[in-house]
């Protein structure tokens, strides 16, 4: 299979918009060739712990209080790409270093998807604070995750300092958004490419020999 690296955050909507797009191309193809894990990119490296007020973070980063001409265009994407989201549900904007360590953790109990899948719900759906450690326990012991275990590491600093470095490591590359796809760790693909474009790219691998 060809590793197929996906740095993302779990409140960048773009993100979302383009996991469901690439989740609608392997199961139209049929097949998956791909072995995907999931990489930290925090979206706000500075977002203080507890997170902040959503319209704050809004008028802080477009210059207004509700940002809709600036999610005008996600709508839209998520309307083409059959993705549900309830922006008007979300309360505060969170510091994803816990959620990132979630992933991480998620990827060796071997569900990652499931999880990267879950945060995404939780928060463009349902509004829920992924910040929140009980949250992010709650989530993991949906996927199947020991939500106990998983409360006591994020009690603690396990896999911090690793999250944030993975995030540096990114930023030093020159990736400056997300998603972006790293195929076979040399071809980039950035952003939330339609479902046509992870076809055709599916399509080709398929037709390589060997």
């Amino acid at each position: 299979m060809i590793p197929l690296d996906i740095l993302s955050d779990p409140i960048c909507p773009w993100c979302m918009i383009g996991k469901a797009n690439l989740d609608r191309a392997l199961a139209e193809a049929g097949h998956n060739p791909f072995a995907i894990r999931w990489r930290a990119f925090r979206l706000n490296p500075d977002m203080p712990p507890g997170g902040m007020d959503r319209r704050a973070y809004l008028r802080a980063k477009f210059g207004r209080e509700d940002g809709a001409q600036a999610y005008a265009r996600v709508r839209e994407a998520a309307r083409a790409a059959g993705v549900e989201m309830n922006l008007d549900a979300i309360a505060r904007v969170p510091d994803t270093t816990d959620a990132h360590r979630l992933i991480r953790w998620a990827h060796g109990a071997g569900v990652q998807a499931a999880v990267v899948q879950a945060l995404f719900d939780a928060y463009f759906r349902e509004g829920r604070d992924i910040g929140d450690h009980a949250e992010l326990a709650a989530i993991a012991g949906a996927a199947g995750m020991d939500a106990g275990m998983v409360a006591r590491l994020l009690a603690g600093d396990a896999d911090r300092e690793a999250v944030i470095a993975e995030d540096s490591q990114a930023r030093a590359l020159g990736i400056g958004g997300v998603p972006t796809f790293i195929l076979a760790g040399r071809h980039v693909v950035q952003g939330a490419r339609p479902a046509g474009d992870w076809r055709r790219i599916i399509a080709e691998l398929a037709a390589l020999p060997g």
